[in-house]
């Protein structure tokens, strides 16, 4: 059970909420977001809903069966809309497209990639400044200074940034530079890392780990949720099974699915989906159909000499006819 409490609820109408909910022995959590202030109640007894909503200081009370309960559908009417501002919502009317190279390399690859960018109006631009890599040996990344200088050249073109965070540390340092922080597939699970990202009001993109469950997706969403920020995106990135004609299996069952069980917005990333540059096109144009809230590919002027993920990301004249393929399902939509 979810209560939705009035920011103005005074300590005395709060204590008398706090009454009932011990003498129906309830298990209370209070949890203040940047936009409401909620009480997540678990407790085995049934309860007349009525006893609390009468109470002042009570807003709504909504009963949700589901283990994660702030961000379930169940107590949400509408979907809900992230804004980075400049007009850009996440799970608005029309889908977004986020779209960019997987690393940051140097000044003239972001140069141009964010003209690609500005010429076929896409609003956002990915790029990782910190890179897990399964080899130590491997190119991690340019760090800070890479995310600063990828600011300052997408900032003059209007472009929104997303990028991944890894550590808890990395977050206080990073916070001015991004607009959406991102959780790669192999920090789903990182709780000091979602406890930490939730204290802080920017969007956090949770992406789906490499062999989660959509219930442990939305429980990492839960964890950011509870700690105070609901401006979140989940992103399916396909999982690791036994298949090895592609790099992942990319599930587009879970992109419905997530959009039955929660009311946040859904994004799916064929890139990583599948892993292969020929079949991103057509699983972007799937994924729309299927109704996600937004795409995010992988973008390179030449992806064979990229540091990273080559094989899986387009050049620029593929995004183009990709983009173009894309506004027409848009319009079809």
């Amino acid at each position: 059970m979810i209560i939705q409490l009035n920011n103005t609820i005074t300590k005395a109408d709060y204590a008398k909420v706090e009454k009932v909910l011990a003498e129906n022995k309830f298990s209370v959590t209070e949890v203040k977001t940047q936009f409401d202030r909620y009480l997540v109640c678990i407790g085995k007894k049934e309860i007349d809903i009525r006893s609390l909503g009468h109470l002042a200081g009570v807003k709504d009370v909504h009963i949700v069966s589901d283990n994660y309960q702030l961000v379930s559908r169940k107590w949400k009417t509408e979907y809900t809309k992230i804004h980075l501002g400049d007009g850009i919502i996440i799970g608005g009317k029309t889908p977004v497209v986020m779209a960019g190279p997987c690393s940051i390399e140097s000044e003239e690859q972001v140069v141009k990639v964010a003209q690609h960018l500005h010429k076929n109006n896409i609003k956002i631009m990915r790029g990782g400044v910190y890179k897990p890599r399964s080899s130590p040996y491997a190119f991690r990344g340019t760090g800070i200074e890479g995310l600063k200088m990828m600011y300052s050249i997408c900032k003059p073109y209007g472009i929104k940034i997303i990028t991944e965070v890894m550590q808890e540390s990395q977050i206080k340092e990073m916070l001015p530079y991004v607009d959406i922080f991102q959780v790669g597939a192999r920090n789903s699970q990182n709780f000091n890392l979602l406890d930490a990202l939730g204290e802080v009001d920017k969007p956090v993109m949770i992406k789906r780990g490499l062999s989660g469950t959509i219930e442990e997706l939305l429980f990492s969403a839960e964890y950011i949720f509870s700690k105070g920020n609901e401006r979140l995106l989940l992103c399916e990135r396909g999982i690791r099974t036994f298949e090895t004609a592609y790099r992942n299996t990319f599930d587009i069952n879970a992109l419905q699915v997530l959009k039955d069980k929660t009311h946040l917005p859904v994004i799916a990333d064929p890139s990583h989906g599948v892993g292969v540059r020929s079949y991103v096109p057509k699983l972007t144009l799937s994924s729309l159909m299927s109704g996600c809230d937004g795409v995010i590919y992988e973008v390179h002027e030449k992806p064979e000499e990229s540091f990273s993920d080559g094989q899986q990301t387009l050049n620029f004249l593929e995004s183009e006819e990709l983009i173009k393929k894309i506004n027409t399902v848009l319009q079809i939509l």
